[in-house]
């Protein structure tokens, strides 16, 4: 008799390691690519505004996306029309006649 932990789903370990190949891979290529370096040397036409304090980037990147999942979950919540919000009665089914 056999005791331990049965997997359902194996994955063998060559597979493994072609997706592990993989992903390292194609992250040190992003990596290579986005390079800081490169955001040095101005394009033609560029014109770059002020930069945005901090209280403007939380509020940008942090408060707006939270105040506008509020707004919808909001609008869902209050226009929903559903009429099966009642939970179930758990009992036997009524006998037919």
């Amino acid at each position: 008799m056999r005791t331990g932990v049965r997997y359902v789903g194996t994955v063998d370990k060559k597979n493994a390691l072609r997706a592990g190949a993989l992903a390292a891979g194609t992250t040190l290529m992003m990596l290579l690519m986005s390079s800081p370096a490169l955001a040095l040397t101005r394009d033609d036409g560029d014109d770059p505004g002020t930069g945005l304090s901090v209280i403007e980037t939380v509020g940008l990147f942090v408060v707006a996306p939270v105040v506008l999942f509020a707004v919808i979950a909001g609008l869902v919540m209050v226009l929903d029309r559903s009429t099966d919000r009642q939970p179930k009665a758990k009992g036997k089914a009524p006998a037919k006649a």
